[in-house]
């Protein structure tokens, strides 16, 4: 795996550190961040995705609240190659 760092939140302390990576090999992001919070969990279950997808977030992931000033680090999807969904 080939990781390029992208970046961190601006003018981050010590112990906050919300931060991107891309995988240079598969263009997928790696994304460091606040877990979200109960509430926040609840409320993606509860809107939900597309009808009869389940909402349970199995074990093997997690939502989490990425900054809005994070964004400016995700690429545009014109400077990313192999943009297929990961199963």
């Amino acid at each position: 795996m080939r990781l390029r760092f992208l970046g961190i939140i601006p003018n981050t302390p010590d112990t906050d550190s919300p931060t991107i990576w891309l995988d240079e090999e598969s263009g997928d992001l790696l994304i460091q961040s606040y877990k979200a919070t109960e509430a926040e969990v609840k409320a993606c279950q509860e809107i939900g995705s597309i009808p009869g997808h389940s909402t349970d977030v199995p074990d093997h992931e997690t939502i989490i609240r990425l900054p809005k000033v994070m964004v400016q680090y995700i690429p545009c999807p014109e400077d990313r190659t192999g943009d297929e969904p990961r199963s």
